[in-house]
Formats: structure tokens, sequence, C-alpha cells
């Protein structure tokens, strides 16, 4: 490693712990340097952007530089490439098929699709909208937002019925989105397609909000509760991998 390089990221990594600041002596006794050495590092970070002297107590702290360039990289995080290698291994674990889902103005739209091993025929294609009131990826996406928003949603879009078992009350609705919030997962048994079932578990940015939502999919005969059952933790734990990926720290 280049040395002058190593204590300045030290530096950085130890001043980002201090909301309140550090100075110049403290920094010193804890990397075992002289004050002039760190007070170079320190001047040289600053002229980037990266670190900053509060005048009245002379201590220092990150500079804004950071927020600029976490904002790019937020901005250049493809969803689907983060997701991707998460995705394959829940369709190898599987053998079903998985669906990575997005939410965009009100909507749930299918942006992946692996298609398992198993046979198995749905109507969902990358870049058509899911059906947000009854399938699990839509109900989970919805369990996320608040009681109002979902109420706005189900006036603009109604709950058109797809299947004998489709949702078609809010206060059905309702009350599953609260079971699915509490519970960190959603299922839908034949709501959507008749024979079909699926499992799914949210996705989140680095604000907080909710992403999308990962799915998987099979017919009801294959998605018993005892397969929901062992791999439900695994979909939970890619949901917060790819929330992680995200940026979200939750």
């Amino acid at each position: 490693m280049v040395q002058s390089v190593d204590r300045a990221l030290t530096i950085i990594k130890i001043v980002s712990s201090r909301k309140e600041g550090i100075g110049v002596t403290e920094l010193a006794n804890k990397l075992g340097l002289n004050k002039s050495s760190i007070f170079r590092l320190l001047e040289t970070l600053a002229a980037h952007g990266f670190i900053e002297q509060n005048k009245e107590n002379k201590k220092y702290k990150l500079g804004y530089q950071f927020l600029e360039l976490s904002t790019k990289l937020l901005e250049s995080i493809d969803i689907r490439q983060e997701a991707i290698p998460y995705l394959r291994q829940l369709e190898e674990i599987s053998n079903e098929v998985i669906h990575l889902v997005i939410y965009s103005q009100k909507e749930a739209v299918y942006i992946e699709k692996l298609e398992g091993s198993e046979t198995l025929r749905m109507h969902s294609q990358v870049g058509r909208r899911a059906p947000i009131h009854c399938t699990s990826a839509g109900k989970v996406i919805l369990a996320q937002l608040s009681v109002t928003e979902v109420k706005e949603i189900v006036q603009q879009r109604g709950l058109p019925r797809h299947t004998e078992k489709t949702l078609t009350t809010e206060k059905e609705l309702l009350e599953n989105l609260s079971m699915i919030r509490t519970q960190g997962y959603g299922i839908e048994r034949e709501e959507n397609e008749p024979g079909i079932t699926c499992i799914a578990a949210p996705i989140f940015n680095h604000l907080g909000e909710v992403a999308g939502a990962i799915s998987i999919s099979g017919t009801s005969l294959r998605m018993n509760d005892e397969k929901i059952a062992s791999i439900k933790d695994t979909l939970i734990e890619v949901g917060k991998k790819v929330s992680e990926r995200l940026g979200y720290r939750g």
C-alpha cells in the first residue's frame, strides 16, 4: 500500500466516526504520528473538499465532497445489475420463476424474470405492469406505503378481480398488508392466476423507501407450506442484501 494514502483514508474513517469533530492532537495520538504530518494530510484532504475545519473549535469533520460523490454513486446504481446475482441464487435453490419488480409512479413493473427449471406458464413479462393488489410483489410494495397512499392507489386503479381468490375490498387488502408488514414477506395464493402461488420480500433504497420487491412463483402444488417455509428466510435475506447494495442501512 501507499503509506500516505493509507494514512489519509484512516484519518477519514476516524473523522467520520466523530460527529462533533476531532482535533489534530487527538488524531496524532491515535495514529502515532507527529502533528505536523497529520496537519499536512488534513490540509490536503481539505483542499479537495473531503475534510473541513470548524473555525470556532478548530476540530475537523467530513466535508461535503462525500455527499456529492455519494449522490453520484446512488444515481449510478442499477437495481437490476445489483440484484441479478441474488436472483440467480434464488432460482438455483428454488427451481422456480423469479421476478424482480420496481415501484415507479405508483405502479409495480417487472424488470427481470428468471424462468427456473420447472415448467410454468405465467402472464408476467419484463416491462409489463404487475397487478399491485393481487401479486405477492405488488402487495409487499403496498405494505410499505402509508394507508393514505394505499387508499389513493385503490381509488385510482380499483381492485379488479383476477380470480375467485382476489381480494376485492379495501378492508381485506389493508388487513392483508398489515400482516405482510409485520412478518416481513408476503404470500399470494392464486389471487392473480389460477394454480399459481408466489412469495415476495421488499427492497428498500438509500432513503429507506420501498424500491421494489423480489418474488418466487410456482404452481400451488409445488409452492406448498413446506416449500414456502424452506425458502422464505433466504428470500428475506436476499431482499436485505439487495437493499444494502442500493444504500439502505435500516
